[in-house]
């Protein structure tokens, strides 16, 4: 697992301010940068160019840029508030970090200034006449730029916050999420106990906070371990709800004679944990997964009745509960350093809770929703029967439940048990 500081720093990058910062400073470099190297400019090379254009072209820039970057930064928010309304409050986090758009919108702006502060030095008479040339250069470089970037920014346009382009972010944040799970079961630690049972002489870690754990940073714990000669206990995942006084984790102390820099000890631990008002993506599939489901869920209401779109989020459930259930290439138990840091790994159970549990409930009077579901899940127990078989018989008992009071025809009843004795007996399948 990746430490605290580089993902805070991942966390900032995906801020818009951050790139439009970056691009801004490098505009008004490259502008600044004719004054530099002007010297190295031959002085017969003005009269054959003519750079006295560049005065237009920038003031071109300038106004063209200033409209353009207004009209997307009104196209961006637009689509922000569609996909609020269209799929689900939270997936706008994926639609805010796109990286197309903050690129196009930081070019926009690093333009701007880039031709701003050459009028400034323009009307200075800093270039003089070799400066202009490299001006001039660096400007056509500028435009083939901006241009390359309205292009890209057009095509991006046709699909920013639509209803099945948001789900697809939301999907691949979810199969990422996943995949980073099934290489790291433990988040790089030692699997919990499986009896639960962890030393007597512990002493317990609560919660100085109100929120929901986004990341925890396991080598920095482990870490904490070998300096202290302690043994760490997690009770939370990334995802974890916590409030003031909950505990968090339990410390081990293998050393009688360390017993007094517990204290400190603990400070250090609560420092490897982030804990925020919301939950996000990276390393919590759960939430994935929950996202998904809400977006069917949606998709299912009465003001919104769609359920194409619910139909559609099952298959991909499928998609990414298969990464769940694909044998791993590669697995990182636990990494070096990490031996004395226990957490616990995702139960299968929670994960089919998640996605299918909500869905089933709000569709469990269509019959289309019922059919789909009930072959998603006799999917995913042919897929891998031995972690899948037992989640999927209980929500197929639950689906056949729900949809014996919720549906109003015998025949769709019917059509439905059908369905489920013929995939059962196909696939082999004792469920």
């Amino acid at each position: 697992m990746i430490a605290r500081w580089r993902w805070l720093l991942h966390q900032m990058t995906k801020r818009l301010w951050v790139r439009a910062s970056l691009f801004s400073v490098l505009g008004v470099a490259t502008a600044l940068l004719a004054v530099v190297f002007k010297d190295y400019i031959p002085a017969s090379l003005p009269a054959r160019i003519g750079a006295d254009a560049v005065d237009k072209i920038l003031g071109i820039i300038a106004s063209s840029m200033l409209a353009v970057t207004t009209f997307s930064l009104s196209t961006m928010v637009a689509a922000y508030g569609a996909a609020s309304s269209g799929v689900t409050p939270r997936a706008t986090t994926l639609v805010m970090e796109d990286s197309t758009t903050q690129n196009a919108l930081a070019t926009f702006i690093g333009s701007f200034l880039f031709s701003l502060v050459g009028i400034i030095a323009l009307s200075t008479g800093v270039y003089g006449a070799q400066g202009r040339v490299l001006l001039f250069a660096v400007t056509i470089a500028v435009v083939i730029l901006i241009v390359y970037t309205l292009l890209r920014w057009i095509d991006h346009l046709s699909r920013l916050g639509r209803v099945g382009e948001t789900i697809d972010r939301v999907e691949e944040a979810t199969i990422n999420a996943i995949n980073n799970r099934v290489k790291w079961p433990y988040l790089g630690g030692v699997a919990y106990p499986t009896d639960g049972i962890v030393p007597y002489s512990t002493r317990a870690i609560t919660s100085l906070q109100t929120g929901y754990v986004q990341h925890i940073d396991v080598h920095a714990l482990g870490a904490i371990a070998e300096e202290h000669e302690t043994q760490i206990y997690l009770d939370i995942l990334p995802g974890t709800f916590v409030h003031e006084d909950m505990r968090l984790a339990r410390v081990a102390i293998l050393s009688n004679e360390r017993v007094e820099e517990l204290e400190a000890c603990t400070e250090k631990i609560l420092g490897a944990l982030t804990i925020g008002v919301r939950r996000t993506f990276e390393h919590d599939p759960r939430f994935g997964l929950s996202v998904l489901s809400e977006i069917a869920s949606r998709a299912l209401s009465p003001a919104v009745n769609d359920p194409g779109t619910a139909i559609d989020v099952l298959g991909r459930g499928v998609r990414s509960l298969t990464c769940w259930g694909k044998p791993p290439g590669e697995i990182e138990h636990v990494d070096s350093g990490c031996e004395r840091v226990f957490l616990r790994g995702l139960d299968v159970d929670d994960l089919f809770d998640d996605f299918f549990a909500p869905i089933a409930r709000d569709g469990a009077s269509l019959i289309e929703v019922d059919l789909r579901m009930m072959k998603a899940l006799i999917s995913l127990a042919q897929i891998n029967p031995d972690i899948f078989k037992n989640p999927c018989a209980r929500h197929m008992t639950l689906l056949l439940k729900r949809a014996e009071h919720a549906l109003t025809m015998s025949e769709d009843k019917a059509k439905l048990s059908a369905l489920d004795r013929t995939l059962v007996h196909k696939n082999n399948l004792s469920i």
